[in-house]
C-alpha cells in the first residue's frame, strides 16, 4: 500500500530506542525524511543516519530548550514539518504512592506530558503554515488502566490522551489531525533493560526476567494473545495514522494491547 509519505518530513521524539526507534525506521523505509530527537545518539540511530535521510538532535526533551532546538533543527534542515510523533517517555517502578515525591512527579510529567505539550506548541505553527499534517502521541494503556507501581506515569499519560482530543478539536478543522496510540506492554528496554519492569516482576514471581516477559506478565495482565506487543507493530500503526490514508481519523485513541482491555 502506498501511504503517500515519500519526501514528507517527520520529527520523532524519544527516537533512540524501543518504540521511537521502530517508528523512525518505519518512516525511513517509507521515504520520509526524519529528524530524530533523543538524549543521546544510539548505535542504531547512527547506523541509520549513514544510509538514510536522518538528522539526529541530542537534547533533554523534558525541557523547553531541548524541544525547541529539535524543532528549529527540523525547520533549518527541511523548511517544513509534516508529522510530529510525541513518543518520548519513561518511568521507574514505584513501591507505592507515598514513596513518590514532588520532584519525581514533576520529572514524570515533564517527560511524559509536558514534552508533548512543548513539542506540539513549537511544531504546530509550521504544520499549519504548510497546509496541515499529523501529530501522533504515544500514550499508554496506563492512561485508562492505572497501576500503583506507575502512578505518576499513568496520570501523565492520561493527561496526554486528554491533550490529544483537545488539540484535535482545535486544529483538525485547520488541517492538522491529532491521534493517540495507547500500547499495553511492549517488548522494549522499558521492560527488558537491566533494572526494568521485567526484573521487578521476576523478583516478585521468583523467576527470570525473560520468563516474566514471555509468560508471567501476559498471564497476570490477561493479555489475550498471550504475548507482548512488538515495537514494530506500534510503528506500523503510527505510520498509518501519520499518512494521508488516515485523512479523516482524528481525536482518536487506538489501543494496541493484545486484548488486555476487556471493556468497550
Amino acid at each position: 500500500m502506498d501511504l503517500g509519505l515519500i519526501d514528507k518530513v517527520a520529527v520523532v521524539t524519544g527516537a533512540g530506542k524501543g518504540i521511537g526507534l521502530a517508528i523512525t525506521e518505519a518512516f525511513l523505509r517509507e521515504g520520509v525524511r526524519v529528524v530524530a530527537g533523543s538524549r543521546s545518539e544510539t548505535l542504531e540511530l547512527a547506523a541509520l543516519g549513514e544510509t538514510r535521510d536522518l538528522a539526529f538532535v541530542a537534547g533533554d526533551l523534558a525541557t523547553t530548550e531541548g524541544v525547541e532546538v529539535l524543532i528549529r533543527t527540523a525547520m533549518g534542515r527541511h523548511s517544513r514539518i509534516d508529522v510530529l510523533v510525541n513518543n518520548v517517555g519513561a518511568t521507574q517502578p514505584r513501591t507505592d504512592f507515598l514513596a513518590v515525591d514532588d520532584a519525581q512527579w514533576q520529572r514524570g510529567f515533564d517527560l511524559n506530558f509536558f514534552s508533548a505539550v512543548r513539542a506540539s506548541r513549537a511544531a504546530l505553527p509550521h504544520l499549519l503554515a504548510d497546509g496541515g499534517g499529523a501529530i501522533v502521541n504515544i500514550s499508554s494503556l496506563n492512561a485508562r488502566l492505572p497501576f500503583p507501581n506507575v502512578v505518576d506515569y499513568s496520570a501523565a499519560k492520561a493527561a496526554l490522551t486528554s491533550l490529544t482530543k483537545a488539540l484535535s478539536e482545535e486544529f483538525a478543522p485547520r488541517g492538522v489531525r491529532v491521534n493517540a496510540i495507547a500500547p499495553g506492554p511492549v517488548r522494549t528496554p522499558f521492560w527488558t533493560a537491566p533494572g526494568g519492569f521485567a526484573e521487578a516482576v521476576a523478583a516478585g514471581a521468583g523467576t527470570t526476567a525473560q520468563e516474566a516477559v514471555d509468560v508471567v506478565v501476559p498471564q497476570q495482565m490477561g493479555i489475550t494473545t498471550g504475548r507482548f506487543t512488538e515495537p514494530e507493530e506500534v510503528a506500523d500503526l503510527a505510520l498509518f495514522l501519520a499518512s494521508p490514508r488516515a485523512a479523516n481519523i482524528t481525536g482518536a485513541e487506538f489501543l494496541i494491547d493484545g486484548g488486555q482491555t476487556k471493556t468497550t
